[in-house]
């Protein structure tokens, strides 16, 4: 009986589109069953890739910008109108403003980082009529709680002594009050959603600067800069707008833009394989499938909370379909992931090799994994069958 297969990757950061992921394990599925029924599901979880793959299965189109990027240079980026009935939809993925591969290596410096292209995007949606937007949270650049997008939209950040605050959220220890009178009065009458990271804290032990700030270039003494910043963006947020998004679930999404969200655009926070998944039709595909085969940059520890192996593997287990996850690394804790749907994982890297090799060679080592791992399932299924008989 010749296998289902749907394979249901992400994107590796800084080295291949979901897309091309997706096509590399398919070509590597090929090479070891000809004969079997391959199916994608492209996996985008707010992040890079989340409009392009939201406006194709639409039918929308694409619109291209140029907004102001994460270290504050005019960057070429892009946002969508999504297609179908309904409210006139603007998908926005934030990596397109102010995402990480936008921050050159020798300037990552997340105290400096902004998101004001990010609130530049949601102006030009509003520009073109829309009803409703749709921001998508991940493979942020960034650190500022959404302080950047807040400008752009008219907030005014300020010191003791009324002075606008400089970009980047190193500056957020010194933010003495928040003015929203000048908020384009547009966004009280759209309705914006957030895909965000459920699990992503704006404070505490776990808040977005100490988690994620070392991700993005900070230094331990820049994670304490940070993390005074946040508390005090909280706090400024409370007294002016009334919203506490102190412990509110996915306020830290993309370096706290959930909070900014939440805080000058009025949106809602959703988990975000809740509401993109709904819009790529996934579950109808899953259902179809005998095998699932997915994959990230890295398996570890993190995993199960909220990324996409594990959301992935959830959804296979509840319908009794076995997962395979293939992975650029493996870290520290990926065994929790059995416990959340994973059934097996393997690395894709064959044997020591620089950063600039293992991106280089991405595609080639994706698919070499994927028809080795196609090739040890097919023993499998012959050993059942003999068994059987």
């Amino acid at each position: 009986m010749a296998l289902t297969v749907l394979i249901a990757p992400s994107g590796f950061k800084e080295s291949l589109s979901v897309k091309d992921v997706a096509e590399a394990i398919g070509r590597g599925i090929r090479r070891a069953a000809p004969h079997a029924t391959i199916l994608t599901a492209p996996m985008v979880d707010g992040g890079e890739g989340t409009t392009e793959a939201l406006v194709a299965a639409t039918g929308g189109r694409m619109v291209s910008a140029t907004v102001t990027g994460p270290v504050g240079d005019p960057v070429a980026s892009f946002w969508g109108i999504l297609g179908g009935d309904g409210p006139r939809t603007a998908v926005i993925e934030m990596a397109a403003a102010a995402g990480l591969s936008l921050v050159p290596r020798d300037r990552r410096d997340p105290t400096l980082t902004t998101s004001r292209g990010v609130g530049e995007l949601v102006l030009l949606a509003l520009d073109h009529g829309a009803e409703r937007i749709l921001v998508g949270c991940g493979d942020s650049g960034i650190n500022d709680g959404g302080a950047g997008m807040a400008r752009a939209l008219g907030a005014r950040l300020l010191d003791a002594q009324g002075r606008d605050l400089p970009e980047g959220g190193g500056a957020l220890q010194d933010l003495a009050r928040l003015d929203v009178s000048g908020l384009d009065p547009r966004l009280a009458g759209v309705r914006i959603d957030a895909a965000v990271n459920w699990h992503n804290m704006l404070l505490g032990p776990k808040g977005v600067a100490r988690v994620f700030g070392p991700q993005k270039g900070a230094t331990p003494e820049q994670v304490e800069l940070l993390d005074r910043g946040m508390i005090r963006y909280a706090e400024a947020i409370l007294q002016a707008t009334g919203r506490d998004v102190a412990q509110m679930p996915g306020a830290g999404a993309s370096g706290g833009l959930g909070a900014g969200l939440v805080a000058f655009a009025g949106a809602t926070l959703h988990p975000r394989f809740d509401i993109v998944l709904d819009y790529l039709d996934f579950d109808r595909q899953l259902g179809r499938a005998d095998l699932v085969i997915t994959a990230e940059g890295a398996l570890d520890g993190q995993s199960p909370f909220g990324k996409v192996p594990c959301e992935v593997a959830r959804r296979a287990e509840a319908l009794g379909i076995p997962t395979v996850a293939l992975a650029g690394t493996i870290g520290k804790g990926a065994r929790q992931t059995y416990e959340h749907g994973i059934g097996a994982y393997a690395s894709i890297m064959r044997r020591p090799c620089s950063l600039r090799k293992a991106i280089g060679g991405g595609a080639k080592l994706l698919r070499q994994a994927a028809e080795n791992t196609m090739r040890m399932l097919l023993v499998g299924q012959r050993l059942a069958q003999r068994e059987r008989a």
